[in-house]
Parts: structure tokens; sequence; C-alpha cells
């Protein structure tokens, strides 16, 4: 397996202020497979994406990519992991205001070494890929808010990591820009990169092949399908309540269907 993780846990704070914000989870992940993690605010969702792309340590449990027990690792060698195997794309963009996209995009190889000519000819390759080829010397404002979250990706994918880590990747953008980013994420997936995506949105959950469900710190697990409607709550408790739309859906979307889940069991 891939990615195996054992009763990962993880605690922040001491005492009746503690707040446990991963308890006990287990999973495992197949190369290639395209995974969305759901759940209310303040479930832990952040935390499981930070515990895999080795930011954070946890306080118990064991974390293994690819055969490499990750947090068995010292410092240097777990940031050697991060370059190597992971990607990250934030809601947030976090582009550099003053550089142009093809320098945002570079910021991952300045590390490698490799020309200047060659970092270039990567950058360049990796804003094609997502559709931005003829932007490069553009500033981050003088592109639209998805040309931006493109440009995120691709300095995620720049260095061809084997996992993309993505934390609320659709959530500052409208629906129809948000399918467009969903698009070129599975585009990536289906050319063998691993996707982990954190999400809100039931309707972009539903283009993963599973579907992780985190309350209160537990992890339980079900499958998904684009054609057989939306996973939206875990054990009787909605995710997304009836009638309510969540971000990134309009008036025109077909409200999502409502289907309860409990652990191991199949959406109906």
């Amino acid at each position: 397996m891939f990615i195996q993780a054992e009763r990962l846990t993880k605690k922040y704070g001491q005492g009746e202020a503690a707040v446990m914000a991963l308890r006990e989870a287990s999973f495992s992940i197949e190369a290639g497979d395209f995974v969305s993690v759901m759940g209310p605010s303040g479930s832990g969702k952040s935390t499981l994406l930070a515990l895999m792309g080795a930011l954070t340590s946890p306080d118990r449990g064991t974390y293994h990519v690819d055969d490499l027990d990750v947090y068995a690792l010292d410092q240097d060698r777990r940031a050697d992991f991060r370059r190597e195997y992971i990607g990250f794309v934030f809601q947030l963009f976090h582009l550099a205001p003053f550089l142009t996209l093809m320098e945002n995009v570079m910021l991952p190889l300045a590390v490698k070494k490799i020309s200047a000519g060659r970092k270039r000819d990567l950058a360049h390759q990796a804003l094609a890929r997502v559709g931005l080829a003829g932007k490069e010397n553009r500033l981050p404002n003088q592109v639209s808010g998805g040309e931006q979250e493109r440009t995120a990706i691709a300095r995620a994918v720049v260095n061809e990591p084997s996992i993309l880590l993505a934390d609320e990747p659709t959530g500052n953008l409208d629906a129809d820009t948000g399918r467009r980013v969903m698009e070129l994420l599975g585009r990536l997936n289906q050319e063998g990169m691993t996707i982990i995506m954190v999400t809100h949105n039931p309707e972009y959950a539903a283009w993963a092949r599973r579907l992780m469900l985190l309350a209160d710190g537990h992890l339980s697990e079900t499958r998904t399908d684009r054609s057989r409607g939306l996973v939206l709550s875990v054990a009787g408790s909605p995710i997304l309540a009836a009638g309510e739309t969540s971000p990134g859906l309009t008036t025109r979307d077909r409200p999502p269907k409502l289907v309860t889940v409990t652990p191991d069991q199949e959406p109906a």
C-alpha cells in the first residue's frame, strides 16, 4: 500500500483546555487514488492534511509513504520527503504578489541543483499543464482568482510530486471556476497523481473515488460516485443540513442528494 496510517492521534493544548483534533485515525491509500475529506469545521480535516504532509508530528501513531516511516525521519530527511513526495495547494493561494506567475511557480525549484534555464522550462511546462501558457509574466493581481488557484496548483506540481494535498482548493472561487479547478485536479489524477482534498462542498467531494468523513476527530469512510449523488452525513449527523447550499454552489445548482452513512456502509 502506498500510504498507510495507523492510529494517528493529535492533541492541541493541555488539561481541560486540550482539544483532541484527531483520534486514532487509521487508513490506507493506493497510489493514484483520489480521496476527498469532509466534515464540519473543527473536525480535524486540516490537522489530518498537516500530518500527511509532515508539517506537524502526531502524538501517537505511525505514517508510512512508499515504505518510508515518515515520522521516524529526522527533520532534514523529513524536509526531503516533503520536497520529493508532496505538493500543497491552499485555499488562499499564497502567491507572492511581487513575483510573476512564472517566478511563483519556480519557488519550489530553488533548492534543486539544476540550471536556471531548466527551472524556467519546468515552470513553463507546469503553467501550460494548467492552461496558463502565455501568462507567465503577469503578476498575481493581473489574473483572475481561478487563474491564481491554477498557478498555485502549477507551483504544487512543478516538482512532479507523487501526492497532492489540497486544502479547500475551491473555497474562494465561484461555482463555474471551482468546477474548472476540479476538472484540472481530475486530469492530474488521471495522469497518476495521488490526490487528497479537503472540501466542504459535496458536489466537489463526489469527484473523488473515496470519501473520508471526520467528526470530532473520528474518522470513518465510504465510497462516492459522481453518478449516484453525494454523501452529506455521518451516522445521522449532517455535514450539510437539508435545504442548505454549500460554498461554491449557486441557486442554479440542483440540490444535492442527502445520504446518511455509518462507518463501513456504502451510500444508498
